[in-house]
């Protein structure tokens, strides 16, 4: 599978982490940035970036990394398409991918181990879209209003 990387600095060493692991995994790893630990690096280029590469090649996922993961996740999500998951635990990262067909998520480096974030990477990669019609038809009513800016109707009360 393809699998892009993003982050700053704070979530610099968690990506060079996950870009050697997953090539060892045989996953098709494309690091999108930064290249170089900056200090002073701002995260909104990385994960904008991502997100608009793992719209563009479907089938692919991605993952952003900052200290938090919550300005990653927010970044990520500016993009069309992109619904970028904050993981904080296994069964998140699962449900992501499960019930909202997450195509990208998002790690905070300063809140979990190496070992913890990587467990949350492999669990995302690993689990498929249950294709649930509840789920899908959830997901189709966000895609509905990327498209349209249309707010949906409000159900009665």
């Amino acid at each position: 599978m393809r699998v892009y990387l993003g982050s700053d600095h704070a979530g610099y060493e968690l990506k060079m982490h996950l870009v050697n692991h997953l090539t060892k995994q045989g996953h098709d790893v494309v690091d999108v940035g930064p290249h170089v630990y900056d200090p002073e690096d701002d995260y909104p280029a990385f994960c904008l970036h991502t997100g608009a590469r793992v719209v563009a090649d479907p089938g692919s996922l991605g993952i952003v990394i900052g200290g938090s993961g919550n300005g990653e996740q927010i970044a990520a999500n500016k993009i069309p398409g992109v619904r970028a998951a904050l993981a904080w635990r296994v069964e998140i990262a699962q449900l992501a991918r499960q019930h909202n067909d997450a195509n990208v998520i998002s790690l905070g480096a300063r809140e979990h181990t190496l070992d913890e974030a990587t467990s949350f990477v492999e669990a995302f990669l690993a689990t498929p879209f249950s294709g649930d019609p509840r789920h899908a038809r959830r997901i189709g009513q966000l895609a509905t209003y990327e498209q349209s800016r249309e707010l949906p109707d409000l159900p009665a009360s």
